[in-house]
């Protein structure tokens, strides 16, 4: 990709060059070795985030200029090899093979390089020059790991750059590197692994067979080595490709050595070993590490547990002692500023319904998006900390046994209990789960737990109807909830994942200290999405909404459509012992969970007279059912289409909910008249 051209002198690298081209550096490596930590540092906010053609896996790039020489940075998705067992894998191998990036960056942990030099090897057989960058060299000497870049480097024959990425440490040593790899000018001869001696002649074999019939632009050799490790891909690929009669050698190649793929692997293995071992020293035997004596608690059946419930309940305390009055001071500013605007337009003439409208229903539903900022804000960076640092897969692992029987893994715990906070961060942290199947499955379900407002509604109409008894009956509720949510699971996964278990394998990384930067960015990337996104399905909800209610009686609900509506639906709320300005008021907490209590107040005045006077005990009861279990909020069917990308998805979500509260209502209040003997 050209962008400009000039004439420069690169002292630093001691290259002379006539031309400045931009230059595609791909960054890629394992999760969590710090790859996005280097694409933040260099990219801040010039970063472009989207899906892949065809993909929902998120696509990351961004500039960055460097002595006068323009960086494209694409931040690959975190990949363990280039074998097409994974949507990650096929988007990262058919980038490298098909883009064709100037450089690229892989990102080892210095801790543990064993494991991260097995996607090197891989790499290394791919005509794209690469730069080996050792992050997390602070992490590794807390681990007790000696490592010498340069020896190591020696023995690869490529750059290797030493790195503490979260104190820019490193940098623009790699920056230096990437330029003079791209210009030519460090001696790039890398010492790649191929096969263990024993099929050396049938690889060789192989290239013969398919070197006059390999596509642009994939390499001879790489085919021939993904043919005898059984790359699904690329057997097709070579199928169509190859002649009849080729293909039918080829096949009888591979089907006398199905064990080459043994022979592969132990390659890179024996490689791997040679490589480092001059360059690494490792704590004597028996010497535990940082993250050892960390781990001895944290995924300890019984003290992970107790550490993780602490967390939370640090997160919750946060989000109640900060987000939350926030939320309601955003909210009374933006009452104040309907108000006022409202006035100002009444005042010089301006048409009532026109007041209304912007008033009510575009600063209502607008603000609506703006109050959820400090809940979503506090939500992101706790999640961001907790990422960053390397907990959040020691919360995943203490709580897999519990979420494998909806068939889910324990990255879906963090969402699903942080929506008692909010269903809406709830369902955005869903993005963090792997596989499309257990993301879907928790998007679902998120609705299910009982959020802060649909609490506080249930905690003022308790009080109303059954007094000192209310807690009790709270307490009830949320435990019934809950335990729907785990038979919907349960339920869930046979229908949507059709009865599979959620495959849960995770690397337990090194901890280390957050980079602030990234969290930073990682809130703000966030926020922007659901603002950007579910923020413009919310305000067209809300205008509908008010805009049911305001017509055609000119702002008198009784007389609404709204109403009209809820009067067809009263067959229906008799079945509950409700009658239909109830199910108006369950109708507006589509918007916002509080506004039943604020229908209500509209309807029937001094709730306090009315209500338990209007509704016997099993009528209220099936009330407080019904709305504990009814469908989300706008914001959080905006959040659920976001995420699952799929209308259908949102729409069967909603209708499980609202079929699943009308008839726990319909029973609770037919059991309960029963009992009572009405």
């Amino acid at each position: 990709m050209h962008c400009r051209t000039e004439d420069t002198s690169d002292a630093a690298l001691g290259v002379n060059v006539a031309e400045s081209k931009s230059l595609v550096v791909a960054l890629a490596g394992q999760p969590n070795v710090g790859k996005s930590t280097i694409f933040n540092v260099l990219t801040g906010l010039s970063q472009h985030v989207g899906n892949w053609p065809g993909k929902t896996v998120e696509r990351k790039s961004g500039s960055y200029t460097h002595l006068g020489h323009d960086l494209l940075l694409v931040d690959l998705p975190g990949i363990y090899s280039l074998t097409a067992n994974s949507v990650e894998e096929r988007i990262a191998r058919d980038y490298i093979i098909h883009e064709s990036p100037d450089v690229i960056v892989a990102v080892v942990d210095a801790a543990i390089p064993e494991r991260s030099l097995y996607l090197l090897a891989e790499m290394l057989l791919l005509p794209v020059p690469v730069v080996l960058v050792l992050n997390m060299m602070d992490v590794a000497e807390q681990e007790g790991v000696q490592i010498e870049p340069r020896v190591l480097e020696a023995a690869l024959g490529i750059p290797v750059i030493p790195m503490v990425a979260t104190r820019n440490a490193g940098v623009v040593e790699m920056l230096d590197a990437v330029i003079a790899l791209a210009q030519g000018t460090f001696p790039y001869d890398p010492r790649r692994p191929t096969i263990l001696p024993d099929h050396e002649p049938v690889l060789a074999e192989l290239i013969a067979e398919v070197s006059q019939h390999v596509p642009s632009p994939y390499p001879v050799d790489w085919i021939a080595v993904k043919l005898l490790e059984g790359d699904e891909e690329i057997l097709a690929l070579m199928e169509r490709v190859l002649p009849a009669e080729v293909w039918a050698e080829v096949s009888r190649t591979l089907l006398h050595h199905e064990d080459a793929v043994l022979d592969v692997a132990g390659a890179r293995y024996a490689w791997i070993g040679r490589m480092i071992r001059a360059a690494v020293v490792r704590p004597r035997v028996g010497v535990m590490g940082f993250t050892s004596r960390l781990d001895k608690v944290l995924t300890h059946p019984f003290w992970g547990l107790l550490a993780l419930m602490s967390i939370l309940g640090l997160v919750f305390a946060l989000t109640y002692a900060i987000g939350t009055p926030l939320q309601g001071w955003l909210e009374g500013v933006l009452e104040v500023f309907g108000e006022q605007v409202n006035g100002g337009l009444r005042a010089v003439g301006s048409p009532s319904w026109i007041a209304d409208l912007l008033s009510d229903g575009l600063i209502g539903g607008a603000g609506m998006v703006i109050t959820f900022v400090p809940i979503l804000a506090i939500f992101f960076a706790t999640l961001g900390v907790l990422e960053d640092t390397g907990y959040m897969a020691r919360a995943a692992y203490v709580t897999d046994r519990f979420m494998h029987m909806m068939g889910l893994h324990g990255k879906s715990f963090m969402p699903l209990l942080l929506g008692f906070g909010c269903n809406v961060p709830s369902v955005l942290g869903a993005r963090i789960i792997d596989g499309e199947r257990p993301r879907l499955l928790t998007i679902l379900l998120a609705p299910l737990v009982p959020c802060a407002a649909q609490l506080a509604v249930i905690t003022v109409l308790g009080a109303m109807f059954f007094g000192n008894a209310a807690g009790v009956v709270l307490w009830a509720l949320v435990t019934v909830n809950l335990a729907v949510l785990a038979v919907m699971g349960i339920l869930l996964n046979r229908w949507v994942l059709r009865g599979e278990q959620a495959v849960f394998i995770m690397e337990l990384p090194l901890y280390h200290l957050p980079n602030l930067r990234t969290i930073g960015l990682y809130v703000w990337r966030n926020m922007l999405a659901f603002l950007q996104k579910a923020g413009g399905i919310i305000l067209a909800a809300s205008l509908v909404v008010w805009v049911l209610s305001y017509l055609p009686a000119g702002g008198d609900v009784t007389q609404s459509y709204l109403a009209m509506l809820g009067q067809a639906l009263e067959p229906v709320g008799r079945l509950m012992g409700l009658p239909w300005p109830v199910l108006v008021a369950l109708l507006t907490s589509f918007v916002a969970k509080e506004n039943m209590i604020a229908t209500l107040a509209v309807l029937y005045g001094d709730l306090g007279a009315t209500l338990p006077a209007l509704l016997s005990w099993p009528s209220a009861l099936a009330l407080l059912v019904v709305q504990m279990l009814f469908v989300p909020c706008v914001a959080t069917v905006a959040a659920m289409k976001q995420e699952s990308g799929s209308w259908r998805w949102t729409a069967i979500g909603v209708g499980l909910l609202l079929v699943l509260s009308l008839a726990a209502g319909i029973l609770v209040y037919q059991v309960g008249t029963s009992i009572a003997g009405i």
